[in-house]
């Protein structure tokens, strides 16, 4: 790659007056003004300006701006230094090892398989990370900032959010909190995010930016769409996956997920799980090693092969629970007949939401609750009918 040299401002602003001053002396525009032709005395520098004795443009000591005071810094710095000293602490460094057997030297040894971010969830050892990060570790290490390491395990993990949840040993004390707000809080396009992570193995880096754009929808590791993403143009590079995104008090707001990028490195457009998603799975999975799924007691295929294979929009009922609310609203599965397989039920809608594919179908359910009654929209026999249905933690 060519290195490109650039003047700095002041040089190429000399060249341009002095190439002034050239064409003005040629043409007579110019002339030496003497004592005399000028009887007034010369204007007094304004306070703050470059004095007769200030070094000048090209010459050592010079400055383009005039020197701040001892400690000075813009109102932004200053935040941006208070956000990294509380969150630095907070954020860690997540390594994965792989098992790698020499069948030929019958030895086998830990090498380093992929590393990403995380950050401490609470002071019981909690530590979240991507998904992604943590996928086909043989072993896990988590690295805080003052580079102490410790074995982690993963507590539980949830691949349609790109979320897991580790967990290490640390003496009491050691580990500090990330400080977390209300889910309920509304961001806005155009605020300020903070970036802290460990690119390309860098540890503990940090980068600015924006809101770019909210309620992004990116496909994620786990087959399904991640919808209500946070955009940002604060860089994002491999290796930051799974560490904080703040908001200039400091808050997360998101954790750093994925890029847009054709070179694989940041392109000013990255991507964040947003807190409220974060907020709602972490503790489900802290608790039972597993979130909580909604249905109505049906089982479906989530790789929709029978769908592709005869070329049906939206999601084959395979089966139906006895005694599920699917059961008493008179949902149908797959039956075996005289004449082969006759196909059942196949949703098509959930409220006013198209069904189109398990994608949807999954994304329409995880924003519902327990106990919420939906319109369900299934075709049977060549027409459209509406189920209301009761929602229900699942297996």
């Amino acid at each position: 790659m060519r290195a490109r040299f650039l003047l700095p401002p002041f040089a190429t602003a000399t060249f341009a007056t002095c190439a002034t001053l050239a064409v003005a002396t040629l043409f007579g525009g110019c002339r030496p003004q003497t004592a005399a032709a000028d009887a007034s005395p010369p204007p007094p520098h304004p306070q703050g300006s470059v004095s007769a004795n200030a070094p000048l443009p090209g010459s050592p000591g010079f400055s383009p701006v005039p020197p701040l005071s001892a400690g000075a810094r813009t109102e932004d710095e200053r935040n941006t230094v208070a956000v990294f000293r509380a969150a630095a602490p907070s954020t860690v460094f997540v390594t994965q090892t792989k098992v790698v057997v020499d069948y030929l030297e019958g030895t086998t040894q830990e090498v380093p398989a992929g590393s990403g971010s995380g950050f401490v969830w609470d002071d019981a050892g909690h530590i979240v990370t991507n998904f992604h990060v943590v996928r086909g570790a043989d072993a896990l290490t988590v690295t805080l900032k003052d580079q102490q390491t410790f074995d982690a395990k993963v507590v539980g993990v949830e691949p349609r959010k790109d979320i897991a949840v580790l967990q290490v040993e640390a003496p009491p004390g050691l580990l500090v909190a990330l400080h977390v707000r209300s889910a309920k809080e509304l961001l806005e396009v155009g605020q300020k995010t903070i970036a802290i992570g460990n690119p390309f193995g860098l540890d503990h880096t940090l980068t600015t930016g924006v809101i770019s754009a909210l309620g992004r929808q990116m496909e994620g590791v786990g087959g399904v769409t991640i919808r209500d993403m946070i955009q940002t143009d604060a860089a994002i590079n491999p290796g930051n996956s799974g560490g904080p995104l703040l908001d200039s008090s400091g808050f997360l707001i998101g954790m750093n997920t994925m890029i847009y990028s054709r070179s694989g490195s940041s392109a000013g457009i990255g991507f964040a799980v947003p807190f409220s998603t974060i907020a709602r799975v972490v503790p489900q999975l802290i608790r039972t090693g597993h979130t909580e799924q909604l249905g109505f007691g049906v089982r479906i295929d989530p790789a929709q092969r029978l769908e592709r294979s005869v070329g049906l929009r939206g999601v084959a009922v395979i089966a139906v629970t006895k005694g599920s609310p699917a059961a008493r609203a008179g949902l149908r599965g797959i039956a075996q007949t005289r004449r082969g397989i006759a196909l059942g039920d196949v949703i098509i809608g959930i409220d006013r939401e198209p069904v189109t594919s398990y994608d949807d179908f999954y994304n329409a359910l995880d924003a519902r609750h327990p106990g919420d009654k939906i319109d369900l929209k299934v075709s049977r026999e060549g027409a459209v009918v509406s189920v209301p249905v009761d929602l229900v933690v699942t297996e």
